[in-house]
């Protein structure tokens, strides 16, 4: 692994039971999208590794009786993208991948500038995190069809996805920004 590497993969709560809200609406929907979403990042993951960039894992870190309480299966990271023996996993507690982790210093430790971000949930800890990277100086580019969430009350997850796509990209922050783009436009 090149720890010398100035872009990294960064996924967010991409947990077994991320989508198992209480009351969901479109449960097979939902389902389907989240199995082809994994899919989709476990393609890019692939070839991330294949050329040697960094892959780093946030996992939300559910307090006891939440769906993704520590140690259950829920709180586990897809089988699929289960990481490698020298990729990181980041414990986080919060929507913000970087509020009182160690995502940043792991990022700095590896000269990280710029981040490739995909996971859940769109308009939680998708949202919060990669504003959050623009404004502590990272080039931030979010995979347009790498990230999911579930329905709301007024919202279909769909709706969720293409405001949020819509929104984030161009938000920047002084010199750093988002580009929002698909998994196949993302180089490597």
């Amino acid at each position: 692994m090149d720890i010398m590497a100035s872009e990294a993969v960064v996924l967010i709560d991409v947990q077994n039971a991320i989508l198992d809200i209480p009351g969901m609406k479109r449960p097979d929907e939902t389902r389907a999208a989240f199995d082809g979403l994994v899919g989709r990042i476990a393609n890019f993951v692939e070839r991330a590794r294949n050329r040697g960039i960094p892959v780093l894992f946030v996992q939300h870190d559910g307090q006891p009786g939440h769906r993704l309480e520590r140690g259950l299966p829920g709180w586990q990271i897809r089988r699929e993208l289960a990481p490698m023996r020298d990729e990181v996993v980041i414990p986080k507690t919060a929507c913000d991948a970087f509020f009182k982790t160690g995502l940043e210093s792991e990022l700095s430790s590896r000269k990280i500038s710029s981040l490739i971000v995909a996971g859940c949930m769109t308009q939680y800890c998708v949202d919060t995190s990669v504003r959050r990277a623009v404004s502590l100086g990272y080039d931030v580019t979010l995979a347009e069809d790498g990230h999911l969430t579930a329905d709301t009350e007024s919202l279909t997850f769909d709706q969720i996805i293409a405001h949020h796509n819509a929104l984030l990209d161009g938000f920047d922050a002084g010199e750093h920004s988002v580009r929002v783009e698909p998994f196949e436009r993302i180089s490597l």
